[in-house]
């Protein structure tokens, strides 16, 4: 798996994350899969089945760090319990600027 549900305690404390998630694991891991099925959308230059076969350190750091914030940003529309959400959104756009940039070409 690229992405795991743990490995989002990074963007988001474990009582965040309960809190929303009310115990239902499938939540957040639907909110990682949408966020990577977004990240490949905009990655269809490259091997995408390469790019998601990795795991740990193989993986590109920037591109983890902003399947993270995408990842966030779905998973948090359903509650806010302590959440900033215009830095959440700041981060998303910013992700999403990014993909954009690999995606033409101009940010590899």
């Amino acid at each position: 798996m690229y992405l795991t549900p743990e490995e989002i305690k990074t963007h988001l404390y474990n009582g965040v994350v309960d809190e929303i998630s009310r115990d239902d694991a499938t939540i957040l891991k639907t909110a990682i899969a949408a966020a990577i099925s977004e990240a490949r959308g905009y990655l269809t230059a490259y091997d995408l089945t390469a790019i998601f076969a990795q795991e740990a350190d193989e993986r590109n750091p920037i591109l983890l760090l902003y399947i993270k914030d995408i990842t966030v940003w779905r998973f948090i529309q359903l509650a806010n319990p302590a959440v900033d959400m215009q830095l959440r959104q700041d981060r998303y756009e910013k992700a999403v600027k990014w993909l954009e940039k690999v995606q033409s070409g101009s940010d590899t």
